[in-house]
């Protein structure tokens, strides 16, 4: 599906990073890690969902095509 982006992603003030999927909180990132996340996001939405995906853990299942 071209345009589609199951994952969203908020920066709140004290810098987690909240990390959704389809309107469901997945995962929080905090720290070192949330920064590192932050410098990555922004360039485009197809290397966003790509980060957003390494970050949850789901990534590289063995059905990707």
């Amino acid at each position: 599906m071209p345009g589609y982006e199951p994952f969203a992603y908020r920066v709140t003030k004290s810098g987690e990073v909240h990390i959704s999927r389809v309107g469901r909180l997945v995962t929080v990132v905090r720290g070192p890690a949330a920064e590192r996340l932050i410098a990555r996001l922004g360039d485009d939405g197809a290397s966003d969902q790509a980060a957003l995906q390494r970050a949850t853990g789901n990534y590289k299942r063995g059905n990707e095509r």
